[in-house]
């Protein structure tokens, strides 16, 4: 996921009632676990719901608390390294593989510890800080947001994948488009101005507004639904070489893909997990669970391509978005006059360009005002426990 930018955008005062809010639904979204399902870590990309409490906490409190509130104390010194994610100028950390290991804290003294950094961060909020603080804030909020957001992709992946397949309750649920018939919108050639512009919060990958020429395209104006993407399976997609990278094609023999993520052959019929527990798969809705490999090879197979990030964007404002992030054709790759901020925020974001692609526009968990037609999603290509999806071009 993507992060801050070094700009100091002009902020209103932050209210209280929005900061809460934000805590509060990390809390909303766990609401529905068992005790038992906070720890679990089954894949090293998942992290325990545990582990996403603590760390968005700790940020708050180890980039907010500890340099601007006189007198804090640090809740317990074991947890800048218990729930540090990759910060390595904010010192040493448990390994990501080894986050399901830990049964200790308690899920009760997470909570406890949610609720002292919280209530420590609204009484500076009614401090009248100023504009460098409410940055951080800021930053702070969007960060839990992104992990809000993360924290629906773990929880499907750790439901999904046991044998009964329980029942989510705050599941995030995609919706049919209007339009059946893939219809496809034409884009003349130009030059188009890409990136963030004015003010508003962003992140530093979208800074660098810049020009670039288009050729003509085309792009569609819906995306591939499951019964579409059915018809690549039935046709042999998965075991046509022809139609993959040659990265993607070891990918799908040495891991034994078939077909998406969480689906499952009963009775001849394909079924997914969706929250609701293993269902049969709607034909109508949008395909999800993809890898970039999987959205490249069925572009191929229909003889069309996926848009590249810019084409996406110049385009974005014709069709609906926001079900799922939709793959590009774009490595993940610096704006012009990219640089990182010093210290331990500079590092979210600048050493990730490499071996990832871009993906665009939004999903069903996103949360609500945390999304713009600028936002770079990035990913490495074989992944997709994420609520990603395809939008073809031409």
């Amino acid at each position: 996921m993507t992060f801050l930018h070094e700009e100091k955008t002009k902020l209103k005062m932050l209210p209280e009632k929005r900061f809460r809010e934000t805590r509060q639904l990390s809390e909303t979204i766990c609401s529905p676990l068992a005790l038992e399902d906070y720890s679990v870590q089954p894949v090293v990309d998942v992290s325990p719901p545990k582990w996403h409490l603590g760390h968005t906490t700790w940020f708050f409190e180890q980039f907010v608390l500890v340099p601007y509130m006189e007198g804090y104390e640090i809740y317990d010194a074991d947890f800048a390294y218990l729930f540090n994610s990759y910060y390595n100028n904010a010192g040493k950390r448990v390994l990501r593989p080894n986050r399901g290991l830990m049964t200790r804290p308690t899920v009760e003294q997470v909570y406890s510890y949610r609720k002292y950094v919280t209530e420590h961060l609204a009484r500076l909020l009614g401090q009248s800080p100023d504009e460098e603080l409410l940055f951080l804030i800021e930053v702070g909020i969007n960060h839990e947001q992104q992990h809000q957001e993360l924290l629906a992709y773990d929880l499907k992946y750790i439901l999904g994948h046991q044998p009964t397949f329980p029942i989510y309750e705050n599941g995030r649920f995609l919706t049919k488009a209007e339009k059946t018939a893939l219809g496809f919108i034409p884009i003349p050639e130009g030059v188009y101005t890409v990136g963030h512009q004015g003010e508003g919060y962003h992140f530093d990958n979208e800074l660098g507004a810049h020009k670039v020429y288009l050729q003509p395209y085309e792009i569609a104006d819906r995306l591939v639904t499951n019964g579409e993407f059915i018809e690549f399976i039935e046709g042999g997609g998965y075991q046509n070489f022809n139609l993959w990278h040659a990265e993607g094609w070891d990918w799908v023999n040495n891991n034994g893909i078939t077909a998406p993520l969480y689906w499952h052959k009963v009775d001849g019929e394909w079924h997914c997990y969706n929250y609701r527990g293993l269902q049969a798969v709607d034909p109508g809705l949008p395909v999800q669970h993809v890898s970039y490999f999987e959205a490249f090879a069925y572009a191929e197979w229909k003889g069309l391509r996926l848009p590249t990030e810019f084409e996406w964007e110049a385009a974005s404002a014709k069709f609906d978005w926001g079900q799922l992030w939709e793959w590009t054709g774009s490595a993940y790759l610096p704006y012009p006059g990219f640089s990182k901020v010093p210290g331990a925020l500079g590092e979210y974001n600048g050493k990730f360009m490499v071996n990832q692609h871009v993906l665009r526009g939004a999903s069903a968990a996103t949360p609500q005002g945390h999304s713009r037609h600028t936002y770079r999603n990035f990913f490495h290509p074989h992944l997709r426990w994420m609520f990603s999806g395809i939008r073809l071009a031409r």
